[in-house]
């Protein structure tokens, strides 16, 4: 708490505001008391962040009242979650937890759609959905929904706020917890406030970055990074009817929101609670890192956007402890963690294991784990109350943010070794056969990001084309290879909807104008259900793939080693090819085995305590010199 006079006058005033809460005459006293006690927990560190980014107590004032109104106005049934996770703050870090993420229109036309394939969620093991963005957008200005003209109303097309609380209760009633995207760094051009700022009102103009020249603007150049050189150059966009620049770090009709000022930040939060009031679980923060612009510097990851990050973590503890933040963090592994926070004073519930991902394609494509296993051994190094997204594929392209200070030493250069990637996937070097489209590629700097789908990535597309049986059972057995070996890393696994069936790139998004651009959409094809009746047939391709992650999935929520706080580590196979990943938790202990290469390997392990049984044929080994079939895998549980 700061001191001298004017700190101590700030502590008064914001005092008053807990100890001058009604509580009573309302009917919740019991819910305010309750309210009051978080409050008061959390109150003196909150204004303490609060102050030291805006000094205004006003503000402060207005952000604890409207807390309380959101409090009070949340449902029972939501109140009754707060206190079952509030007194188990590690539910989200068992095995049971499997994620599932997909668009609402693509997955089953509108939210009534998805609540109406709850089952099929059930049989693919999922207790976890991320609804990819819902909120309202412009059409064709939309950037994927991540413009966002009103943070309270749900796409028509998709349904309403309303449909929303039925699905999510819907969820709950099944133990399904709900995720969505919350959009904080920008909002759409046709946003209230962009459009009273378009009417010169000051109030809003000040939301955003305006300048009335160019020169502030090409300040910020010199030293901010371009998201989109190719695409959206530049980080402001000139508006020549109203004669002003403002920025804009993603696209021209995303307006960067100016956290700087109090009523950004307020206004927000306000907007946050809302959301979580419609039954949301998980909160994912879009761009986080960007929130926070500062003149003379990259206006990423700047101390102040952790201030509001630990903000918001602390306004979710005091109104809506169920609610879990997720981070989105597109970042080297060294800029990643520090959205965790601290264990004292925590940020984000969960991050998304982006470089992990990104490592584990670029071994498909070299056939070499070494750098793949520096990365998860760096991940199990992390305190083990740190939970990491790990995924093979989402609704994103995939960019090559790897460690290339060690591929250096391997004499791969950056801009060589993202050509080769980048051509290996589509299909082009390596005798690869994934098929997938670039985006966003740069002739200059060589840089380029990459789209796909799991399988199509996998060679399943590439073998369905030439009606290649050999071929389909390898890249059938390799995408299963990638799943076991994302279901072993620390951390909760999440499928994309529509690898669960080994669904293809979609290329008929060049059809339509408003995503022809936009190479992403190759692998934001809509759910084929067609394919999905294939699940339990296992002759067919859907049929192996179905079956093979229902099997996995079943022995993760079996086996208490799988739960995210086990204890993991690799171990050295002495086969550039072969990953050895080990967990272990209270005495069970778990040891997969991960063939990257098309060729038989052996994985020279020599673990002397104890034999092992294969989990997924049952069949009982010695973890020593394994015989590894091309793209196989083995999970072998030490007996008790």
């Amino acid at each position: 708490m700061k001191t001298g006079r004017n700190g101590e006058m700030k502590k008064r005033v914001s005092k008053k505001s807990v100890t001058q809460e009604p509580g009573t005459g309302r009917g919740l006293l019991a819910g305010d008391e309750i309210f009051l006690e978080r409050l008061k927990r959390h109150h003196d560190e909150l204004r303490w962040l609060f102050m030291e980014l805006y000094d205004n107590d006003a503000m402060f004032a207005e952000l604890c009242d409207r807390m309380r109104q959101f409090y009070l106005e949340r449902n029972q049934e939501l109140k009754e979650i707060d206190l079952k996770r509030e007194s188990d703050k590690g539910w989200y870090q068992q095995n049971d937890m499997l994620g599932m993420m997909f668009y609402i229109d693509n997955f089953a036309g509108n939210m009534k759609g998805v609540e109406s394939k709850l089952d099929y969620i059930e049989q693919c093991n999922v207790n976890y959905i991320h609804l990819m963005p819902f909120l309202d957008t412009p059409e064709g200005r939309s950037d994927g929904g991540y413009a966002v003209s009103d943070f309270r109303k749900v796409q028509e097309k998709l349904g309403s706020m309303k449909e929303l609380e039925s699905l999510t209760a819907a969820c709950h009633k099944k133990n399904i917890h709900v995720c969505m995207d919350f959009v904080m760094n920008h909002t759409s051009e046709d946003h209230e406030w962009a459009k009273r700022a378009c009417r010169k009102e000051g109030e809003y103009m000040s939301r955003y970055f305006f300048f009335d020249n160019g020169e502030w603007p090409a300040l910020y150049e010199r030293t901010v990074p371009q998201v989109f050189p190719t695409t959206a150059p530049g980080n402001f966009t000139y508006l020549p009817d109203l004669g002003y620049y403002v920025m804009t770090t993603f696209y021209p009709y995303q307006w960067d929101l100016n956290y700087r000022n109090p009523r950004v930040f307020n206004e927000m939060m306000y907007n946050f609670l809302y959301l979580a009031n419609r039954g949301i679980d998980i909160i994912r923060i879009d761009a986080v890192p960007y929130i926070w612009k500062e003149l003379n510097t990259s206006c990423r990851n700047l101390p102040q956007v952790h201030t509001i990050v630990r903000m918001m973590r602390i306004i979710s503890e005091i109104v809506c402890p169920a609610v879990l933040l997720l981070g989105e963090v597109v970042m080297e592994p060294e800029k990643v963690t520090p959205y965790f926070g601290t264990l004292e004073k925590p940020e984000c519930h969960m991050l998304y294991n982006v470089t992990t991902m990104a490592t584990t394609w670029h071994t498909v494509a070299t056939r070499d784990i070494k750098l793949l296993k520096k990365q998860l051994d760096i991940i199990n190094g992390l305190p083990k109350d740190y939970v990491f997204l790990n995924y093979l594929r989402c609704h994103d392209d995939i960019g090559w943010g790897l460690d290339y200070g060690t591929l250096l030493l391997e004499g791969k250069g950056e801009r060589s070794h993202k050509q080769y990637l980048n051509d290996y996937f589509q299909g082009f070097a390596g005798e690869s056969n994934s098929r997938g489209e670039l985006y966003n590629a740069d002739p200059v700097t060589g840089d380029a990001r990459f789209c796909g789908t799991t399988a199509s990535m996998c060679g399943i597309e590439k073998a369905d084309l030439e009606q290649d049986g050999e071929a389909m059972e390898r890249a059938v057995r390799l995408d299963l290879m990638l799943h076991a070996y994302m279901f072993m890393q620390s951390g909760i696994p999440v499928l994309y909807s529509g690898d669960e069936i080994g669904q293809l790139n979609d290329y008929s998004y060049k059809e339509d104008p408003y995503k022809a651009e936009d190479s992403r959409y190759v692998h934001r094809g809509a759910m084929n259900w067609e394919l999905a009746e294939k699940k339990t047939d296992n002759s067919t391709v859907e049929g192996k793939i179905f079956q093979g992650l229902a099997q996995l999935e079943k022995i993760r929520k079996r086996e208490k080693a799988f739960v995210s706080n086990a204890d993991t580590w690799t171990i050295e196979t002495w086969d550039s090819s072969v990953l050895c990943m080990a967990r272990h938790y209270q005495g069970e202990k778990l040891i997969g085995l991960f063939n990257f290469s098309e060729y038989d390997k052996t994985a020279w392990i020599n673990e002397t305590d104890g034999d092992y049984t294969d989990l997924i044929s049952g069949q009982n080994m010695k973890p020593a010199g394994v015989n590894i079939p091309a793209y196989g895998f083995y999970y072998l549980k030490r007996n008790e």
